[in-house]
């Protein structure tokens, strides 16, 4: 295919975030354009980002169902490839559900749905419509955290015995939604975020770096969650006991009232021989630890590096890459998958990208996790 994809959007318009990053993302590479969207529920808003965006006005649109009407009722030469979904959690269903049945791929920001009910109705339709689907877990397209992996599969630190992964923020230490602030109005709403408030925003993050790390699934948890902020209506904080499959042990931290903290995603992995550590807000390191010599830093792009985190290396070390370079790889990988299934190919075998699959496997960490009611014993006191 000599061509850019041709891709919509449904959300990310005026005062959204991760509109934006998506955006930026997809189109980093040169193979993606956006020439459609319907950025908001508010029709006028939607038209007033497409026109941000510089859109042609007739494929900026009032609601996704009128969207998806319109595109697929276009010529084959001119719809659209696929769609990303930059919505809040309760509005990811329904539109990948309809996009997915008139016969487009569909990109979706995590977590995958509102509810692990919809996640498991969404992956027969995947399944039914043979439509790909991808879910943006971010930072596993990351160089070093690829390298990681590479190093827990090559045996470098034995059978893992344990995870301890921390996603810490601090930017909901005060009642911010109380400002009608956007983003924190509808991560605290249950209406819209869910059954989780910092667990299903950002502990899912976490859930699904650790996993995918070291291959493990968790088998059993036990969950603490706090509400610290008075008048929240769902957790900003929670403490999490893992235990993966396999016998290995975990911890898993997630806070959004941790004051000071920005974005604060770290994980170490402990096994027989050794240890690994790396920190998202210094992502182009990864810390390597031995029982008998000095711990080593690794650094992204050096020759001493793996072909994984090689291929997903963009520039030479010491030029920093971070967040947004591994969102444009995980683009990156669909496009390859994308181009193949539009070509009536098979896939490329290296192919890989978060799917429905890791949607599924987050939406039960939340719900196991809000269902958790962990036994408190009090300390004897002399």
């Amino acid at each position: 295919m000599s061509r850019k994809l041709r891709f919509g959007m449904i959300g990310g318009g005026r005062g959204a975030f991760i509109g934006a990053v998506h955006r930026i993302a997809a189109q980093m590479d040169g193979q993606a354009e956006l020439v459609a969207g319907a950025f908001s529920a508010d029709p006028d808003r939607s038209r007033a980002s497409g026109a941000d965006l510089f859109l042609a006005p007739d494929r900026v649109y009032g609601s996704f169902d009128e969207m998806a009407t319109a595109e697929a009722a276009r010529p084959a030469a001119d719809r659209l490839d696929f769609v990303v979904i930059v919505t809040p959690n309760h509005q990811h269903f329904a539109p990948a559900k309809r996009f997915l049945e008139a016969g487009f791929a569909v990109v979706c920001d995590k977590p995958a749905t509102f509810s692990l009910a919809e996640a498991v109705e969404l992956r027969r339709i995947v399944d039914t419509t043979g439509q790909l689907f991808a879910l943006t877990h971010n930072y596993t397209g990351n160089a070093m955290v690829r390298q990681a992996r590479a190093l827990i599969r090559s045996g470098a630190i034995g059978p893992v015995r344990k995870v301890l992964v921390e996603y810490s923020q601090g930017w909901l230490s005060t009642h911010l939604e109380a400002t009608d602030q956007k983003q924190a109005a509808w991560r605290t709403d249950p209406a819209r975020a869910g059954a989780a408030g910092c667990v299903g925003d950002i502990g899912t993050h976490a859930e699904n770096l650790a996993r995918f790390l070291t291959g493990l699934r968790i088998t059993e948890l036990c969950a603490d969650l706090t509400t610290f902020v008075p008048g929240r209506a769902l957790d900003d904080d929670a403490n999490i006991l893992l235990r993966y499959e396999g016998g290995a042990k975990g911890v898993l931290h997630c806070s959004q009232i941790c004051v000071g903290d920005e974005n604060a995603l770290n994980i170490r992995v402990y096994g027989e021989t050794g240890g690994l550590e790396w920190h998202q807000e210094h992502p182009n390191e990864l810390i390597v630890k031995h029982p008998d010599r000095p711990r080593e830093i690794w650094r992204r792009g050096n020759a001493y590096v793996g072909p994984e985190a090689a291929a997903l290396t963009r520039i030479p070390p010491g030029h920093p890459e971070g967040y947004l370079e591994a969102f444009a790889n995980i683009y990156r990988e669909v496009f390859r998958a994308l181009r193949a299934d539009l070509a009536g190919e098979p896939r490329p075998a290296d192919v890989e990208f978060p799917t429905i699959e890791d949607g599924v496997e987050g939406m039960a960490f939340i719900d196991a996790v809000v269902h958790s009611h962990g036994a408190w014993v009090p300390l004897p006191r002399a």
